[in-house]
Parts: structure tokens; sequence; C-alpha cells
């Protein structure tokens, strides 16, 4: 055999193999019923590991194209063409060679942990279901018919529901705006992945916040977007950073979450929201400003948001009701110049024929009665106690360990582990404790930092959580 593996590559030794025999087979290099090199003779050929070898023949058996045979080896399978010609795909190269990546390794796994066990959960970016307005649904769904169209409707939303919205953002948020420059979204994920994929290409630089939830996502590494960090200090992002960055690397746009951004609580402040308008509008570098939070506010203060201070249409805005009646409702929007929500809406209705019709009533009607600003009242109470709860244990239970920033509003606390600490044995053991949090290597680059989410966690159950979490951290404490 003339073939060697590559070494440099990051590509598996094993999957190298099974990849060059089954071309091999493909071609006719290796007919049916052909024995393949034994496993040790392979080994030694190819100066690799038997179990390397091993691993590659299982992989081959397991897509169906040869045969392992106690005493006679591993055979180039006859079936594989057949009378049908039937040949398994292999799927796990499929799955290797997609273009859109998959969710980071941890975030898939603290999403399965806390599905499949009976976790504290301090990791989800979502309510706890106590806190979604169910008795005012079943009242909405029990007392308003539905009597809407259930063809495809507009491409941007239902024209009701954006018409409610505009008087919305207009009421909690002074903003200004139109049914015709707003699109309604899968939630505010959706309305970033459109962005991304409708309005910059291949090479293009981006900034985003450091940490950001925006780190965790692979839409970015998907589109082939070179990313620039920008630090979070407790007045939320440097506007001069941005310059700089914009000097070195042409930012083709900037993704803030100006207030109680996720994960450090903090809020940018007025000065420097409005030196990065400026900024924006002297180098024309468009922001996308994120406002999941700003109605949870624990003093009932909204602050103005870069939407309404935007005077040039530099600004597209993404909110949602998912951080402040439910996830489960898949109800976000984008707002903006007119013809970028036409170009997103063209994309939106590519992917879905537009939004579900249901999901847009029952958000229109919630919008516009008196549930909202009474639920409102009742999320931002509940979430201050949580977070005051939240507070109350860490200072109890690690104080001098862990250090953190109280939050005015939002749903997340960051905190930092005053030790040098392994964050993904941390996570281990924590899990194990049970209890979840998300490590704060998957939201930016400082080093031992974590994020509890006390929106999701049940009230009587977060003293609890961060009494297992001191046990998992001062386990790994003692061991280290």
């Amino acid at each position: 055999m003339d073939w060697r593996p590559d070494r440099t590559t990051k590509r598996p030794i094993y999957k190298q193999i099974a990849d060059y025999i089954e071309q091999g087979i493909s071609t006719g290099q290796f007919s049916p019923e052909t024995i393949l090199p034994s496993e040790r003779a392979l080994a030694e050929e190819l100066q690799v590991n038997r179990s390397t070898v091993v691993a590659a023949y299982e992989e081959l058996q397991s897509m169906g194209i040869v045969e392992r045979k106690k005493g006679s080896g591993t055979i180039v399978s006859t079936d594989i063409w057949g009378l049908e010609h039937r040949r398994i795909p292999n799927w796990g190269r499929y799955l290797e060679r997609g273009s859109f990546l998959p969710n980071l390794p941890v975030v898939q796994r603290i999403r399965k942990e806390t599905q499949d066990n009976d976790l504290i959960n301090m990791a989800s970016g979502e309510l706890s279901p106590s806190l979604f307005p169910n008795e005012q649904f079943q009242h909405i769904l029990s007392e308003q018919p539905f009597t809407g169209y259930l063809g495809y409707d507009d491409p941007q939303g239902n024209e009701e529901l954006r018409c409610t919205i505009a008087s919305h953002v207009n009421e909690y948020k002074n903003i200004n705006t139109t049914s015709s420059s707003i699109l309604i979204t899968s939630g505010a994920q959706q309305a970033l992945h459109l962005i991304v994929q409708c309005l910059l290409k291949p090479g293009d630089a981006v900034a985003i916040e450091d940490p950001s939830y925006c780190f965790s996502l692979p839409i970015f590494q998907t589109a082939g977007l070179k990313i620039f960090r920008l630090p979070v200090d407790s007045y939320g992002v440097n506007p001069e950073d941005l310059i700089q960055l914009h000097k070195k690397h042409r930012i083709r746009m900037v993704f803030l979450n100006p207030d109680y951004q996720n994960p450090t609580g903090k809020v940018l402040s007025l000065q420097r929201r409005q030196r990065i308008l400026n900024i924006s509008a002297e180098f024309g570098i468009p922001i996308i400003e994120d406002d999941p939070y700003s109605l949870t506010s624990f003093n009932g203060v909204v602050n103005p948001s870069l939407k309404s201070m935007d005077d040039n249409g530099n600004v597209l805005y993404i909110s949602s009701l998912s951080k402040i009646i439910a996830s489960g409702l898949r109800i976000g929007w984008v707002i903006g110049p007119s013809k970028v929500i036409q170009r997103l809406a063209d994309a939106k209705q590519q992917v879905d024929f537009g939004h579900s019709v249901f999901p847009q009533w029952v958000a229109n009607e919630f919008l516009g009665s008196q549930y909202f600003n009474t639920h409102i009242q009742f999320l931002r109470k509940e979430l201050e106690l949580r977070r005051d709860r939240l507070v109350q244990s860490l200072n109890q239970l690690l104080a001098g360990k862990v250090s953190f920033s109280i939050p005015d509003g939002g749903i997340h606390l960051w905190g930092k582990v005053e030790r040098p600490i392994d964050e993904q044995k941390l996570l281990e053991e924590s899990i194990r404790n049970g209890i979840a949090f998300v490590p704060g290597n998957v939201l930016g680059t400082e080093k031992g930092c974590l994020r509890f989410t006390f929106g999701r966690a049940e009230t009587n159950l977060i003293h609890e959580g961060i009494n297992r979490f001191s046990q998992a951290l001062n386990k790994l404490e003692v061991n280290n």
C-alpha cells in the first residue's frame, strides 16, 4: 500500500484510513470479497497503533462496506452494489463536511444534561415556567376566538401584530417606527441568522462584546466572518476600542447588547451610547442592537435604546418575547430601514414561508391587552427577588471564593472564581452534584468566570443550587 496518512491534518488517522479504503472500494482497487490486510500487518505498514486500524475497520463495518469474519479477517462486502445497487451513505462524512457548524460541545452537553436529568438549572438562558403568563394566555384563548387567515401570511409577518409592535416599542422604548419597517422572526436567534446571512459575506470583520453570548453561537464561523472583540467593563464596551478595531480591520458590523448584557448584566452608559452612534455615523458601521432585557429593569426605568437615539438609520434593532413572556412562543422582531427589512423577509420566506399564524395571533392579543403591563410588573418583582436570593447565597456560601457584580435587571449574574480553576472540571463536578451553570470560556476570553441564570431556577432552589456548586468547587480545590 503506497498511501500514508497525513499526520499534519486535524482529521483523525483512523478516519483517513477508512476514507482511503472506502475510496479504493469505490474505484475498484479493492473488489468485493477482497481480504484486506490484517489489523497488525496494516498497522506495521502504516506505522500506526493497531487500535487505530481496528477503529478504521469498525468504521467501515458500520457503513456496511466491509465484513469482519472471525478466522477470515476483514473482507470487502459482496453486498455493496448488490442486485439493487444498495449502499449505506457515509453519514459521518456528511455530518463533518456540512457547512452549518454545530453548537459547541459544552453547550450541547449542558442542554442534554438539563433536559435528561433533574438538575437545578442555572444555565439555560430563559425564564422558569412559573414566570410564564399562563393564566393570561388561558383567558385570551378562551375569550377571543381565532378568526384569522390560515394561509401563508405576509413574509414580514402579520400586519396587525407588526402594528401592535410598533405601538409597543413607541410606548415602552420611545422607538418611532411603522409596520413596514418590522419583520417578525422566530425569536432573536433567527433575526441574527438572517442578518448575518443576508448582509455580510465571508471574510467580513465584525465586532462583538467580550464576554458575550455571541461567543457560543457558531453562526459567525459558519458564515466565514472574522470576529474581533470589544472588552466589556462596568459601563459596557469602550467606543474608542471600536475605532481602533475599525482602523485595523475595517469593521463591517458591530453587535451590541446594551441593557443588562448577557452574561455580565452590565448597562452601556448613556455617554458611551451616544459616542458609539457618532462613530457609526462617521464610519458608516451598522449597529445590531439586541435588546431582550431592557423591560426587566428592577427600578422600572427603561434606558433609551440605541435605536431610539439613532437619527441616521444606522441601527438594526432586535427584540423578542422570549426573555419577558415565554421562550416557546418564538416571537421576535427586527426593526430597520424598509429595504433591509424586505431583504431579510425575502430570505425568511425562502426558509419557512413566513411565521406561524397562531403564535402571532396570541402575541398580538397579549401585547395589545392590559395583561402585558401587569405581567411586566410581576416579572420585575420576581426576578429581583431571585437575584437577591442568589446574591445572598453567594455571600453566605462563597464569600472570598467567587466575586461577582450585581445586575439591576435581566436574568444573569456574572461571577469569577478567585483562584485558578479548570472551568470544564468545575462544570463536570457541578453536574454530578446536580447543578448546571455556564462556564465563562464559552462566553468570553477571561479565565475562571461563570454565569448563573437566576431567571431559570425556581426561587426556592437557588440557595440549594449554590450550595451544590460550592461543594463542587471545594472538592476541586482540595484535589488540586
